[in-house]
């Protein structure tokens, strides 16, 4: 099998692309100009120049692949232009998968997210039965994932796009080299500077769990169906803890209402429009925050035989990963 891998260059697309690799695929990864190469260094990938953007270069990219694994999306919880991330998660996804039918690519993993799903009722988990809906996505990147899988499967339904959905949780571990918001958490607190938290919870996921998911949906996923690739569900003090324990010090004790950072939120997002820089704390990501995201994997390992290890290990892996790289101290 070949396969074009979108956003191979990021965290999720890297790893999917290395467990390709690993399985003896081939692999095509499209990148943009300016996009870093160092996960790319395996010289059995092809690259090929392209973006989600430049609808013509998708033809190209696409052609004589007989899979498609497009994971590139903006994955921000602030942006100066909402817009832009809207054209690149919405209507360059739907161009990507137009090419994928023209090229008559025989099979496409598209990586959505659990933002387009329902959050948690209280006790309970999310998962595939329950789309979140358009007034409950927070902020413009649930917004545009959820417009963007909700034109996926439009596709499926009406133009016969041959496409299983999957949807991670959080991933991490090693790859982060952006790193994403939820990466910039890890280095914060490894490094001492979350003295104080507001507390939420999440579902954890290793990253190379989620690239093994994505092959499991192409080998075994049912069109049009979708799965969730998640791992366990964790309050974000254990994951502060956990990031301590391996430091030997305590985790921050100091619990802080929403409400009581929101005004820090407003400041931060309003020195980001001044500096340029993206905020740390922002206004969406304490909504967010309110809710539980917690969301069950059953479907995917009764039907594709998923199998994550446990959440902690994402976590450490992570860690050592930063401190690799001189992230984290």
């Amino acid at each position: 099998m070949k396969a074009l891998v979108t956003g191979a260059s990021g965290f999720v697309g890297a790893a999917i692309a290395r467990r390709l690799l690993a399985a003896g695929h081939a692999v095509r990864a499209l990148v943009r100009d300016q996009s870093p190469r160092d996960q790319l260094a395996d010289h059995r990938v092809e690259t090929v120049v392209g973006d989600l953007l430049d609808h013509a270069s998708l033809a190209t990219a696409v052609r004589g692949c007989d899979a498609l694994f497009h994971c590139a999306a903006d994955y921000r919880i602030w942006v100066p232009d909402p817009d832009r991330m809207y054209r690149i998660n919405v209507e360059g996804t739907v161009a990507l998968m137009r090419a994928a039918l023209d090229a008559g690519v025989g099979r496409v993993v598209y990586t959505s997210s659990v933002a387009t799903l329902a959050t948690a009722v209280e006790g309970g988990q999310g998962d595939e039965s329950r789309p979140a809906s358009a007034q409950d996505s927070i902020g413009p990147y649930k917004r545009s994932k959820l417009r963007a899988e909700i034109e996926v499967a439009r596709l499926v339904a009406e133009a016969g796009l041959p496409a299983i959905i999957v949807n991670p949780s959080t991933p991490m571990g090693p790859g982060d080299v952006k790193p994403t918001p939820t990466g910039r958490l890890i280095v914060e607190a490894a490094a001492g500077r979350m003295p104080a938290y507001v507390n939420t919870g999440l579902n954890i996921v290793h990253v190379d769990d989620v690239a093994t998911g994505h092959l499991l949906a192409y080998e075994k996923g049912t069109i049009g169906e979708r799965y969730v690739l998640g791992g366990d569900d964790l309050w974000l003090s254990d994951i502060l803890a956990e990031i301590a324990g391996l430091y030997g010090r305590r985790p921050p004790r100091l619990r802080l209402p929403h409400g009581a950072v929101m005004p820090l939120a407003v400041m931060a997002e309003a020195w980001a429009r001044l500096s340029g820089r993206e905020p740390f704390v922002t206004v969406d990501g304490l909504r967010m925050a309110r809710k539980l995201m917690f969301y069950s994997s059953e479907k995917a390992r009764r039907d594709l035989g998923y199998a994550p290890r446990p959440g902690r290990e994402a976590i450490r892996d992570a860690v050592e990963d930063f401190r690799r790289r001189g992230l984290c101290p």
